[in-house]
Parts: structure tokens; C-alpha cells; sequence
């Protein structure tokens, strides 16, 4: 293993990848449960920081949307904004192993599409993070 690979593995719990060689569970269910949950948690900070950049970087439309329509939103620039969808996943991709790295070439379309669903989840858990950030704008506005 390399200085890389060991340095991530201490900033998450190291993974065996033989677990996920084991066919008890889907390849890709258990590399969502084993690298993409401990990542994205590690990364949803920047994760947030990101997503209030993107709204401000669109005239902060997102701060006058009702509850409901924020979670559209956050929905639409994941899976419609390409440059920013990129931008995500290799946020993420970042933090792989090279091992790991190895095992997700083989199956990047159906983990993308589990990786964006835990970054859409991750930044809606985390809608009450940009309600200061409304308050800051509506302030400035006046």
C-alpha cells in the first residue's frame, strides 16, 4: 500500500475490498455501504460549501424557493448540471484508493448514479446549513 492509500485509509476505516468480491450482497451495494458512505460523510463539508457556491454562482435563485422546490433544486443542478455533477464526483473520486479506484472503473455508470443519489440525499439532510445563508442574502438585499 501506498503513503496515499494509507493516509486515506486514517481518515476513514480501511476497507477490505475482498468483502466486496463477495457475491452475499450486489458489487454495488456493498461498495456504496463500504466507500461511498465513509467518503461522502468525510467530504460533506466541502460537499455543502460547493452546493452555496453553485447558488450563489446562479443569482441565489435557490434562497426564494419554498421547502419543497429547494429539494427539486438541489435535484436538478445534481442531475442536470454536468459541469457541476463532474465537479461531484470527483470530490469523490478523490478520496478513492487506487485499489478501489481499480474496482470503480469497472462499474462507474450504476455507482455514479448511487453517488449522486447520496450527495442529493446527503445536501437535503443538510437544508437547514443554507437557511443562514438565505438570511445573509435577504439582509444584503435591502
Amino acid at each position: 500500500m501506498n503513503l496515499r492509500d494509507s493516509l486515506l485509509n486514517k481518515m476513514r476505516s480501511p476497507v477490505e475490498t475482498k468483502f466486496l468480491k463477495v457475491k452475499s450482497s450486489s458489487f454495488e451495494q456493498s461498495f456504496e455501504n463500504l466507500i461511498l458512505r465513509p467518503i461522502i460523510k468525510v467530504q460533506t463539508s466541502l460537499l455543502v460549501e460547493a452546493f452555496k457556491k453553485y447558488v450563489d454562482a446562479h443569482k441565489g435563485v435557490f434562497y426564494q424557493l419554498r421547502p419543497e422546490k429547494k429539494f427539486i433544486y438541489i435535484e436538478n443542478s445534481i442531475k442536470k448540471d454536468q459541469k457541476f455533477r463532474n465537479f461531484l464526483k470527483g470530490t469523490i473520486i478523490g478520496m478513492f484508493t487506487l485499489e478501489e479506484y481499480e474496482l470503480y472503473k469497472k462499474n462507474s455508470s450504476s455507482l455514479n448514479k448511487r453517488m449522486m443519489n447520496l450527495v442529493y440525499k446527503r445536501l437535503s439532510d443538510n437544508l437547514q446549513l443554507f437557511e443562514f445563508r438565505e438570511i445573509e442574502n435577504t439582509k444584503s438585499n435591502q
